[in-house]
C-alpha cells in the first residue's frame, strides 16, 4: 500500500489554523503565522486536514 502525505499550497494558505487543530498527530504548525507547514515525519496521510481546510488547499500525495 502506498504511503500518503499531506501537502499545503503555500501561496494560497491563509494560516487559519483549522488543519492544525484537527491533526491527530500534531504534524502541522504555523510558524510566524504565515502559512501551515506539515512535518512529513509525523504526517500519516489520514486526510483529516485536507477535509477540514476551508480553502481546500491541502492535498494528499502518494509518496514512493
Amino acid at each position: 500500500m502506498a504511503k500518503r502525505k499531506a501537502v499545503v499550497s503555500l501561496q494560497d494558505c491563509v494560516a487559519c489554523g483549522c488543519c492544525m487543530k484537527i491533526c491527530p498527530r500534531n504534524a502541522i504548525s504555523i510558524p510566524k503565522g504565515i502559512c501551515a507547514e506539515i512535518d512529513s515525519e509525523l504526517c500519516v496521510g489520514c486526510g483529516k486536514c485536507a477535509k477540514e481546510c476551508p480553502a481546500s488547499i491541502i492535498t494528499l500525495e502518494v509518496m514512493e
